[in-house]
């Protein structure tokens, strides 16, 4: 599958050996809004079919479906006009080793039609995939334990180069919370009067300060009418356990 859009990138997978990886790479990809996958040599020549696979490529099945199964990484990339190989370490020679997000934000906006680049789960990329690329990416780990998951690997370049695009808005709740008015407020505060007075807890003669906290504490929180609900239904429950007489 390709695409002519300013934002698309190509991922590509290099001879992984577990379905499972290739399809949580999908889903990876698809939470990041990309569809372009394809696979070198993989493993198994059934991977895209495989139960694991689509098991792990929940809710992204038409990426794994549309991905594409070629023999060479020149393939892969055919179309690309910018490859980022992803690399733990850097190599002595060849292209330059950059963070993604240092390397993104100039790459972003470019017009560069976009190619990344994962090696095999156990071994990561060779030399000679390395060289065919003009960036060789490395996610900043820590340096006494840096091995990602091939997945977890492509769900931070895919986010990194999604938010280098600018990112997707973040939606608001669907409904705005049904704050409570001062009226139910003091109606609760009340309720919970009355019940401390029943058990114990409050001595109307020496009253403290504890309502005047219980009133800051209750403005603080912001309640919703369902919350109010929530703690009047508590107070009952307090009153009807401490004694047959009622708190209202």
């Amino acid at each position: 599958m390709t695409s002519d859009m300013p934002d698309a990138a190509r991922f590509v997978l290099v001879s992984p050996s577990h379905a499972a990886n290739v399809g949580a790479a999908a889903r990876a990809m698809k939470v990041m809004g990309f569809a372009d996958l394809v696979l070198v040599a993989p493993r198994r020549a059934d991977v895209l079919h495989s139960a694991e696979a689509q098991a792990m490529a929940s809710g992204a099945l038409d990426v794994l479906q549309g991905a594409r199964v070629v023999d060479t990484l020149a393939e892969a990339l055919h179309g690309t006009t910018w490859a980022c190989a992803t690399a733990m370490t850097p190599r002595d020679f060849g292209p330059p080793t950059l963070a993604p997000r240092e390397h993104f934000a100039a790459l972003a906006g470019s017009g560069h039609r976009v190619g990344f680049v994962f090696g095999p789960e156990r071994t990561g990329l060779a030399n000679d995939d390395v060289y065919r690329c003009h960036a060789c990416i490395s996610i900043p780990t820590h340096p006494e334990y840096g091995s990602l998951n091939l997945a977890q690997a492509v769900q931070l370049i895919a986010y990194d180069w999604r938010q280098s695009l600018g990112g997707f808005v973040v939606r608001p709740r669907t409904a705005l919370p049904d704050v409570a008015a001062a009226e139910e407020v003091e109606g609760a505060l009340a309720h919970w009067q009355q019940v401390l007075v029943q058990i114990g807890y409050l001595d109307p003669a020496v009253p403290r300060r504890l309502l005047p906290r219980l009133q800051q504490l209750l403005n603080r929180a912001q309640l919703t009418r369902e919350e109010i609900h929530i703690l009047r239904g508590i107070a009952r429950a307090a009153a009807k356990s401490a004694g047959p007489q009622s708190s209202e």
